[in-house]
């Protein structure tokens, strides 16, 4: 019997452990993907908008020559500190169901099923893109992930959104060499991408090396352009490949089958939990991290969201004392 099981492998779920286990409890981390998984779909070399300290965890220092860590920065460190703190955690086990009440919870995964008092949910939203809805979204030209802009050299490339990540692709594939065009469905790039990004980008659009269409909206794919409605007509657009970066949301059938109830007055569903303990309304099951915004995820980074499982192993570890 475990005193705590954390779903979720992620920097947060990382810290949920390292608070909990040295409050003598007995833990295990279930991750469905590799350790930190959303950083490994992350963009080769991707800097981090935050300075290091304010990523690190369990008091380990985070060491880089960066002044903003990079993706690869990231994993070194998170992998070292499981390492170094002896973690229990199961990669590559999908959770399933959760059964019980607190002190005698059963968690069913894809390996078999694990006693537990207690359960964290620590999920993230990286895993599930917002989709556009539109035909051909399927097709394999198609994707809601960039990694790396090299394979786009002299390719057509359509970007779809111009938020941070929209931005930074079109910009690193044009400089790669590649012919980008950005759908934006505002009238601009957005204010809320970073400072020293957003003029780089409309610079870019300004002198013509990227083509732009503001108030747009996808209405198809089809394997040799992307069709679109903008504000003069239907416009064709060739192109041999589309990033749909059009951001992501949690896993809210997962959220559900757990137990966990969504705030009926959020307009981002966001779960209901005790902003002190992080408790849900179903007693000893918690939230941690950007999951807790539901689907405002700019609410809760890792930044803020580490802190949540001091929060957590405090309430715990009184419970048990």
């Amino acid at each position: 019997m475990l005193d705590v099981l954390i779903i979720g492998a992620g920097p947060v779920g990382l810290a949920c452990a390292l608070e909990t286990q040295r409050k003598g409890l007995k833990v295990a981390i279930i991750e469905k993907g590799a350790l930190v998984n959303s950083l490994v779909g992350y963009p080769t070399n991707m800097e981090f908008f935050s300075t290091p300290e304010l990523l690190e965890i369990g008091g380990y220092p985070f060491p880089t020559a960066h002044y903003k860590p990079l993706r690869e920065d990231a994993l070194d460190y998170y992998q070292r500190v499981a390492r170094d703190e002896k973690l229990d955690v199961r990669l590559h086990e999908k959770v399933l169901k959760l059964e019980g009440e607190q002190g005698n919870f059963i968690i069913t995964t894809s390996k078999g099923e694990i006693p537990t008092r207690n359960v964290i949910v620590a999920t993230g939203f990286y895993d599930l893109p917002n989709l556009l809805g539109v035909p051909g979204e399927d097709l394999p030209h198609v994707s809601h992930y960039y990694k790396e802009p090299y394979q786009h050299v002299l390719q057509n490339v359509v970007v779809i959104g111009a938020k941070n990540s929209s931005a930074k692709a079109a910009l690193q594939m044009t400089r790669a060499g590649a012919k980008v065009t950005l759908i934006v469905r505002g009238p601009a790039v957005s204010d809320s991408v970073k400072y020293w990004i957003r003029p780089d980008l409309v610079n870019r659009i300004a002198e013509g090396r990227i083509t732009a269409h503001f108030n747009t909206t996808v209405t198809a794919i089809t394997p040799e352009a992307i069709e679109v409605l903008t504000p003069d007509g239907p416009l064709r657009v060739p192109t041999d490949f589309v990033y749909a970066l059009t951001g992501y949301h949690p896993d809210e059938a997962l959220l559900g089958r757990l137990g966990v109830q969504p705030d009926p007055d959020d307009e981002a569903c966001a779960p209901l939990f005790d902003p002190a303990t992080h408790q849900t309304t179903r007693p000893g099951l918690f939230v941690a991290g950007t999951v807790c915004g539901g689907r405002a995820t700019s609410r809760w980074f890792i930044e803020n969201g580490r802190h949540h499982a001091q929060l957590i192993a405090a309430h715990l570890a009184g419970q048990t004392a």
